[in-house]
């Protein structure tokens, strides 16, 4: 059975656990250490874990690193079980009203009343960057907070796609138009629904490591020789596709963050935006690289973008690994086209990727 962590919290770009767990079998032994400098919703450092390597992921996105956090140092199931009622039990409803009355129109429609107050209680009370237990927590709220819940009772908002989260103003003509109301959810109750569900599943054994640092960073945080990288499996941001503070704006917000879109407020590295800056982010991934890996270890990226050929992907990949200071060889590649992503049932017509380049390097 699939393990149910997995599934967590759906993400817009996100690899399936097939794909890590290809690589990780084929590319590693027990033991070694897995990294991702780009974790997202943390398949490659958890998938790791599970066939029994040493993990470690990375994100600047809060929302990537909560989701990785929980997955990869996931509490005992009976102290979330008590955090949960603890919670509850100190939730008093009208304290919320007046916060509730001055956030944008966005989220009158987008949740019911009630919920909405429990939404701000715990965006105030979880303390998800210190406690292992309220990460989890946020993890499952991140999860649930918006989604198709017209089909299921286990989305918290008005009807949304589940990967990303719409603009503000969107939304709120899409649910106008179509006379859609929010649901009403009890978080608390949705929370251990969730929370009995995941754990069906075992954890894994082994705990990650997870940073939230713009991957530039790492090598101040990974200086142990004996714990270098045997495996980096990993998909950097695409050129021209996505922007996370934009599509996972209302996870941010529960996060902390502002009640709107931001852009270049979390992460200022707008390199992805450009062919130019482009290739530099990528000469400084492998720049980052050079310095962490093991001997004798291995690379694999997928990587897509709009304005880049499967050839010139690769070339590129193939070019600035001289950045690493190694000896690098490309020792296989693969294109494979994008499926329909699930946003176009929302924003029919919106422009993908159209395929993907998975790259595989040794490095020695």
């Amino acid at each position: 059975m699939r393990h149910r962590f997995h599934s967590l919290c759906p993400y817009f770009a996100m690899f399936p656990e097939s794909f890590a767990k290809q690589w990780i079998e084929k590319l590693s032994k027990p033991g070694d250490v897995v990294l991702d400098p780009f974790s997202g919703r943390g398949t490659t450092p958890f998938q790791a874990l599970l066939s029994g390597r040493r993990a470690i992921g990375n994100d600047i996105n809060p929302v990537a690193f909560c989701l990785t956090r929980a997955k990869t140092a996931a509490p005992d199931q009976t102290a979330v079980k008590h955090r949960i009622t603890s919670l509850e039990n100190r939730f008093a409803e009208k304290h919320w009203d007046a916060e509730a009355a001055s956030l944008p129109r966005f989220f009158v429609y987008a949740y019911a009343s009630r919920t909405l107050r429990q939404l701000l209680y715990l965006r105030e009370h979880l303390a998800w960057r210190r406690s292992r237990v309220d990460c989890m927590l946020a993890g499952l709220v991140l999860g649930s907070l918006h989604g198709e819940s017209n089909k299921s009772p286990s989305y918290l908002s008005n009807q949304m796609p589940r990967t990303i989260s719409t603009k503000p103003e969107y939304s709120v003509r899409f649910w106008i138009e179509r006379g859609f109301e929010p649901p009403q959810r009890n978080v608390f109750e949705l929370l251990r629904k969730q929370l009995a569900f995941r754990y069906e599943s075992d954890p894994p054994e082994l705990q990650g490591v997870t940073f939230e640092l713009d991957f530039r960073e790492l090598p101040k945080f990974m200086r142990e020789r004996d714990k270098a990288p045997k495996l980096v499996v990993t998909s950097p941001p695409y050129l021209d596709t996505t922007n996370f503070e934009e599509d996972q704006w209302l996870r941010l917000w529960f996060l902390g963050g502002a009640p709107n879109p931001t852009y270049r407020k979390i992460s200022t590295d707008d390199r992805h935006d450009n062919p130019d800056g482009y290739w530099r982010l990528i000469g400084d991934l492998w720049r980052v690289l050079g310095q962490l890996l093991a001997r004798s270890s291995y690379v694999v990226i997928r990587m897509g973008g709009k304005k880049l050929t499967p050839e010139r992907i690769a070339s590129g990949l193939t070019a600035n690994s001289y950045f690493s200071g190694r000896k690098v060889e490309l020792i296989h590649s693969e294109v494979s086209l994008l499926r329909n992503r699930q946003t176009h049932s929302f924003r029919p017509g919106a422009p993908g990727g159209g395929y993907e380049v998975d790259c595989c390097f040794s490095v020695s």
